[in-house]
């Protein structure tokens, strides 16, 4: 095998989760890498919404990070009492969870649940297990800051005779690397060439907003998952869900996080960026919740206005992940592959075992080596594709969207 020292590195595009995730990996493993990432710096835009944590994202998790980087990511995990989610009427505040007990799951799930079962969220322990997208990020992060390339936006490939570059959007060219992963988003330039455009995003034309606030705002709710709804206006639903934990309650320090999704028609921003951040944001929030009710108004109007951030619901072609064919030394993660609904909390669970399985992958072989990203591809389409599918059948009914081929797309 090649010695570590004259191995070129992994060459990896985006700085999100998956991305972080595998170069993190590759640290513990000492097999060289670099991180390039379009925006300035870590705190370039909002970090985004709380994410709950799957029994399988966990598993990969603990089966690949080293046990004290592992320990320290579960202390800095949130973990909330309850199985499921508790539904209220955002305009009379009233509990209608028996009501609504089946909203958003799919035929089996409700048939199975008639027959005794339970829709569970839980994800160890019997508790619900999360932590803010930008408290992973910096997990993920920790021990790679030297080898994140900040302000490289990559806009594409270039094979070498025994290699691979990042061709970046000024027109210059990295080093040589070993292998390069796209993880940079659905608007992966990495993703639309290596699968020749294949892999396809669709704009759901439902939208959602994050937003932060301090403990105090969620006294009236107390601990546990909820999903508030409002279907009073005339487009379509919209509705909250957020994840209360009452060991924090009594920290007014803490902020928790909620988030509000919207069926299409519904959120008419003053543009469709996607990077809408801070007031602006917070201004569509609290219009489209001005006449909750007073338990839930304190979520809004003492928000922390800097953390809002507007967001485009996007799903990769229901169906699955496509094939293509097979490039040894370019292949994509995350939503760079995947991209899915807010339905379920699938998206950033996935996102982790695609970067868990790949970094285990590379770091057996000590590095790259040929069929690598074969492997990696085949087994992902698996789960990811079935992920997708539940992502998209979960929308369907929450957001009301319809995807065909005639729906719009993303535009890389």
């Amino acid at each position: 095998m090649e010695s570590t020292a004259a191995r070129k590195p992994i060459l990896i595009c985006g700085a999100g989760l998956a991305s972080l995730l595998l170069a993190q990996l590759l640290l513990q493993a000492k097999i060289p890498f670099l991180v390039f990432e379009r925006d300035a710096g870590m705190s370039f835009r909002a970090q985004g919404y709380r994410l709950r944590l799957s029994r399988e994202c966990l598993d990969a998790l603990e089966a690949n990070l080293t046990p004290t980087r592992w320990q320290k990511f579960w202390d800095t995990c949130g973990k909330t009492a309850g199985a499921g989610f508790a539904a209220l009427d955002a305009i009379t505040g009233e509990d209608v969870t028996e009501a609504r007990k089946y909203e958003g799951a799919a035929a089996p799930r409700r048939d199975d649940e008639a027959k005794g079962g339970k829709m569970d969220l839980s994800s160890r322990d019997g508790k619900i297990v999360g932590i803010a997208r930008g408290e992973m990020r910096e997990q993920f992060m920790t021990g790679c800051e030297d080898f994140i390339r900040w302000s490289h936006h990559v806009a594409g490939y270039e094979l070498t005779d025994s290699g691979v570059r990042a061709v970046f959007a000024d027109g210059s060219k990295s080093d040589k690397g070993e292998m390069l992963v796209g993880g940079e988003g659905i608007y992966s330039k990495v993703a639309k060439q290596v699968s020749n455009g294949k892999i396809v995003t669709y704009d759901t034309g439902a939208r959602g907003i994050h937003g932060k606030v301090s403990t105090s705002a969620f006294k009236e709710l107390g601990e546990g998952v909820w999903r508030v709804t409002d279907e009073r206006k005339k487009d379509g639903k919209v509705f909250l869900i957020t994840n209360v934990r009452a060991n924090d309650m009594d920290d007014p320090t803490v902020e928790f996080g909620w988030t509000i999704g919207a069926q299409p028609g519904v959120i008419h921003p003053p543009n469709e960026d996607y990077a809408i951040i801070g007031k602006p944001a917070a201004d569509i929030a609290k219009s489209l919740t001005k006449d909750w009710h007073p338990k839930l108004k304190p979520l809004f109007d003492n928000m922390n206005e800097a953390e809002a951030a507007f967001w485009k619901i996007t799903c990769s072609t229901p169906t699955g992940v496509p094939d293509w064919p097979n490039q040894p030394r370019v292949t994509v993660i995350g939503d760079a592959a995947h991209s899915m609904t807010p339905a379920g909390g699938i998206g950033a669970n996935t996102a982790v075992r695609d970067a868990a399985l790949l970094g285990r992958l590379l770091v057996e072989a000590g590095g790259y080596e040929e069929g690598i990203t074969e492997k990696y591809e085949r087994e992902m389409r698996v789960y990811a594709s079935e992920a997708v599918r539940s992502s998209y059948a979960g929308a369907k009914m929450q957001f009301g969207v319809n995807i065909d081929e005639n729906s719009p797309r993303v535009h890389v």
